[in-house]
């Protein structure tokens, strides 16, 4: 069913303050090497944990939506406003 999707998905640290955005169409594989340590940019992070994901129907898409979610104003509105229940 979503084999054709695109996610945009939020990830945050058990151990430290540290949310990630991210982009894959594979979330299985991603989210394995993150909590890997396969990832330059959250392996001092983990252990990680899903705190959200958007699916969409293409990578242009979900491009576009991570690099909006990473910029300094929409990623302070994500931790204070949307994710905050989960982070």
């Amino acid at each position: 069913m979503f084999n054709n999707f695109w996610f945009v998905y939020f990830l945050k640290s058990l151990s430290k303050d540290f949310l990630y955005v991210g982009s894959t169409n594979s979330l299985k594989r991603r989210f394995a090497e993150h909590n890997d340590g396969m990832v330059q940019s959250t392996k001092v992070y983990r252990p990680l944990k899903f705190a959200g994901l958007i699916g969409v129907e293409t990578e242009q898409q979900a491009r576009k939506l991570e690099k909006y979610f990473k910029t300094g104003s929409c990623k302070a509105i994500l931790k204070k406003r949307i994710l905050s229940e989960h982070i």
